[in-house]
């Protein structure tokens, strides 16, 4: 096997600069860092305006163009990355050039994706309605329970038995409008259960796609490479950052939770290109390991954004009755995800 094929592509080797690529490395932490917290920010502070709470129809036309950004990132930029890492010269023909790896492990990682939201969904429903039940007991309740039979016990008069059948009928009447009033609210609380697992897969699959491609720039000597990778990955930061904070604001987090998930997907990005940076001098990504990893990796994120665009985002909510019952909200949500998706593939051509 040649050296030549395992290294960088002529053009990139003429454009090689590393002073110019350092210095716009930095420009690309504060760019991307800039863009993620923006993003990110805007759902979770400005949730009590008008214009951006959940039923508003703006909010839903920027979450399905984020929603767009996301299904592209996974299909056009993840997958195609994936391939080409699985399917480089410079590893073995047999076996990465005899099987479609990259397709496989993104459809492992879509069906555990699905095992891991229906497990974890299970799991909050549960304690859910685990608590449901100790906040319906209350003592004074189970004290006018048994006081009654203690009464009869003790042979009270038919006059007192019918005393206290009318009173176990009211004790019953009320524990039985708590229910119904439980029941009533069953939808909302199931939806919220629903975004507190999305807002926690979507963040894994997001943040383990912004390692991958942090490194990426990091360890890139070429400026030609990226200048066009500081555009797009401040776009796309931008809306992964919007869409996951609106899952985070429907999830109903504390301050501090919801504070803490948000920081992590800003600095995710902005930490992996200076390790990227760090390790330049030394690291080769063209190394069959590094190939190897890398590809694993970026057919892991784009499994689970896939999924979690598709199911989760998309289906979710072009599928729900508040969708069907607004003919407005439709064409400007599927205007907005086609141009999201759009816009995001289209920005392969650079990046």
């Amino acid at each position: 096997m040649s050296t030549s094929s395992c290294g960088d592509s002529p053009a990139l080797e003429a454009c090689r600069d590393e002073n110019t690529a350092f210095a716009l490395k930095f420009v690309a932490i504060a760019s991307i860092l800039l863009a993620g917290f923006i993003g990110v920010a805007v759902p979770l502070v400005g949730k009590n305006w008008r214009l951006l709470k959940s039923d508003s129809s703006f909010f839903i036309a920027t979450k399905a163009f984020a929603a767009g950004v996301i299904l592209a990132t996974g299909f056009v930029h993840m997958l195609p990355d994936a391939t080409s890492a699985l399917t480089n010269p410079c590893l073995p023909k047999n076996p990465w050039s005899s099987f479609p790896f990259a397709g496989f492990i993104t459809m492992m990682a879509a069906l555990t994706t699905l095992l891991v939201d229906f497990i974890t969904t299970q799991y909050y429903e549960g304690e859910q309605e685990k608590q449901a039940q100790i906040d319906r007991i209350d003592p004074d309740d189970l004290d006018s329970v048994v006081v009654p039979f203690v009464v009869k016990e003790r042979g009270a008069d038919e006059d007192g038995c019918d005393a206290i059948h009318i009173h176990e009928s009211g004790q019953m009447h009320e524990i039985s409008e708590s229910h119904s009033h439980t029941h009533a609210g069953g939808d909302d609380s199931d939806g919220v259960v629903r975004n507190v697992v999305v807002s926690q897969v979507l963040e894994l699959g997001i943040v383990s796609h912004s390692i991958i491609i942090g490194l990426s720039l990091g360890v890139s000597q070429s400026p030609c490479t990226i200048r066009p990778l500081i555009g797009a990955l401040s776009f796309h930061q931008f809306f992964e950052g919007f869409a996951l904070a609106g899952c985070i604001s429907q999830a109903r987090f504390s301050i501090l939770r919801s504070t803490l998930m948000a920081c992590f997907f800003a600095i995710t990005a902005p930490i992996s290109v200076g390790i990227g940076t760090g390790i330049s001098s030394f690291y080769n990504p063209n190394s069959p390991k590094a190939l190897v990893i890398e590809g694993t990796l970026d057919s892991i994120s784009a499994g689970i954004l896939i999924y979690m665009a598709l199911v989760d985002l998309i289906a979710a909510e072009f599928l729900s009755k508040r969708m069907k019952s607004n003919l407005g909200n439709q064409l400007v949500s599927f205007f907005a995800l086609f141009l999201g998706a759009g816009l995001m593939a289209s920005l392969a051509a650079w990046a």
